[in-house]
């Protein structure tokens, strides 16, 4: 998928299967339009493109990038800029979501910065839940953290999320683990959570109960008009909003628990 100023274009194999990928691209789009019924209408086009190298030039796509203050996020075939005044995240885009692009994914590695910054160099741990790729477990890692926590109920996810660990260089710092929240009995400084709103709102039960206190608690995956709904879940534990942060129809939140 590539995502441009007033289009997104997702790629599909050709097969028997296109017309029922056509009705589920449909059914999403007016999913979307449901939510946010003032926006125009989708103009959804198709087209059958040539065979050509996918394997290749699919990678024009992902260049290195800046995240934050903190960090560069590149494939590992890009060469980052000079002088490498930044932490330098080396993720293969792949099955497992987290590259550094998407809005969620920037959220949280920005209040990622801003937690840790506030703990004014003390000693922390941290959680990640739902790692996807490892990206904000070795973001946590490259900050500071004694040991990140990440886990996920993907299999594959964690797979991925372990070779990326490997890649930077980081992994007698995190574990990687298929596991529940209700599993984990430690409570951490730091605890990143990047689901969606329903998800975060099922695990707030177990979110609250991992996070030490005066511990951060980052939770994005959040569409904007469902934000107040997570905020006020999390007010009556005693967490307090330390940062908001709106990109496109995402929200990210940084609380802190009293």
């Amino acid at each position: 998928m590539v995502i441009k100023k007033n289009e997104i274009q997702a790629y599909f194999a050709h097969s028997e299967d296109d017309a029922s990928i056509r009705r589920d691209v449909q059914r999403f789009l007016r999913g979307i339009h449901g939510l946010y019924p003032h926006t125009h209408d989708s103009r959804l086009g198709w087209r059958i493109l040539k065979d050509r190298n996918w394997n290749s030039s699919w990678r024009r796509f992902f260049t290195p990038q800046k995240v934050g203050k903190a960090f560069w996020v590149t494939p590992p075939w890009a060469t980052v800029p000079k002088p490498l005044d930044r932490h330098v995240i080396t993720i293969e885009p792949g099955m497992a979501f987290g590259t550094g692009t998407h809005a969620t994914t920037r959220g949280c590695m920005e209040f990622i910065e801003k937690a840790v910054d506030s703990l004014s160099g003390a000693e922390f741990n941290a959680l990640d839940v739902g790692t996807g790729s490892g990206i904000l477990a070795i973001a946590l890692a490259k900050l500071g953290a004694s040991a990140v926590w990440a886990v996920d109920n993907d299999p594959v996810a964690v797979k991925v999320a372990r070779k990326n660990v490997r890649r930077n260089g980081v992994q007698n710092k995190i574990r990687v683990q298929v596991t529940t929240l209700n599993a984990i009995s430690y409570s951490f400084s730091i605890v990143v959570a990047n689901l969606t709103a329903e998800t975060i709102l099922d695990l707030a039960p177990a979110l609250e109960t991992k996070v030490a206190p005066h511990g951060f608690l980052i939770l994005s995956g959040i569409l904007t008009p469902k934000a107040n709904a997570i905020i006020h879940r999390f007010k009556s534990p005693g967490f307090k909003v330390a940062g908001r942060k709106h990109e496109k129809e995402w929200t990210t939140l940084l609380l802190r628990r009293g």
